[in-house]
């Protein structure tokens, strides 16, 4: 059976800038991460890209800042396995050591010429805007606009892996969840001073990159739906064929002559695929159209996300 294909993460148009070329060698250094760090650190990369392609970036920032969001966890390359791998909750220790992930990229891209430019990406990505990230708790001001993008990529990224993501279907649940780190919390002042307040108008993220987020999920949600009903072509088709052979097979059985019956066999093996044959077409023809009353409501689903994508608000 044909298989549907579909990748969470739709192509992206990295190749109109160049990236292959520019980042043959930034790239090269995430071959020595694990599996799992080097593919987030490809999505997020990739899902820069495409949030600074809405924001209408420059050619030359949204190259750099995709850079950036490839190489933002190159200091993971450092943390012990047994922190960075650890299926359950880091106790308040193993945390503190992987907050090092993002002073020990910094240094790592600051002693590598070729790597120097991009050294804000691994430093700053879990800066936030209210003050309360790290490594310095800096607030918007002071927080590079790149790191700023690759925060809400990452979150994105960490979000839909943690819940194992495998369609958009809900993924709009997701997106309320980052809404939420965009929107300051309820802060009752216990000082005079205003100044010492004035970050808790911030939320932890930019919502302007969330709102290009959006759109970049609606894509990809796009993307899904056209992937669906490319299978629910082939789905089609093929039931089409399955009732052929089993129309072929009631006329075989009400038939009287041998002849028509050897005719009408020949026709069914004609139209039998692999695996297929007299004792089993049957069920491969309900599966396909239990298959094609699944992927039919899929698409249901899909356009519902979209909808209610388009009515969040920031």
């Amino acid at each position: 059976m044909y298989k549907e294909k579909f990748d969470f993460y739709s192509p992206v148009n990295l190749k109109v800038y160049n990236l292959d070329d520019s980042m043959r060698y930034q790239l090269s250094t995430l071959g020595n991460m694990d599996p799992f760090t080097r593919r987030h650190s490809e999505n997020v990369g990739k899902l820069v890209c495409r949030i600074c392609e809405y924001l209408h970036c420059g050619r030359a920032f949204t190259v750099h800042a995709t850079i950036c969001g490839y190489l933002h966890d190159i200091g993971k390359l450092f943390i012990p396995t047994e922190i960075l791998n650890k299926p359950g909750r880091l106790t308040d220790d193993e945390f503190e050591i992987m907050k090092t992930h993002t002073t020990l990229g910094y240094n790592m891209c600051m002693n590598d010429l070729k790597l120097r430019p991009y050294a804000e990406g691994a430093l700053y990505h879990h800066e936030a805007l209210n003050g309360t990230g790290y490594p310095q708790g800096l607030t918007k001001k002071d927080i590079p606009y790149t790191a700023q993008i690759i925060r809400i990529a990452d979150e994105y990224d960490a979000i839909v892996t943690k819940r194992q993501y495998t369609t958009h279907i809900n993924i709009s649940d997701t997106l309320k969840d980052l809404i939420k780190d965009a929107k300051p919390k309820e802060y009752v002042k216990s000082v005079a001073l205003d100044q010492l307040n004035i970050n808790y108008k911030y939320g932890k993220i930019n919502a302007k990159p969330l709102k290009a987020l959006f759109k970049v999920v609606i894509d990809d949600t796009l993307y899904e739906i056209s992937c669906v009903f490319d299978y629910i072509k082939y789905l089609k088709d093929e039931i089409k064929r399955l009732e052929l052979i089993d129309s072929y097979n009631t006329k075989m059985k009400k038939s009287t002559k041998d002849k028509d019956k050897s005719y009408y066999s020949e026709g069914m093996k004609m139209l039998f695929k692999t695996g297929e044959n007299f004792d089993n077409y049957k069920q491969v023809l309900k599966e396909y159209k239990e298959a094609l009353v699944f992927r039919k409501a899929r698409i249901d689903k899909l356009y519902e996300e979209i909808k209610i994508i388009k009515k969040l608000k920031v």
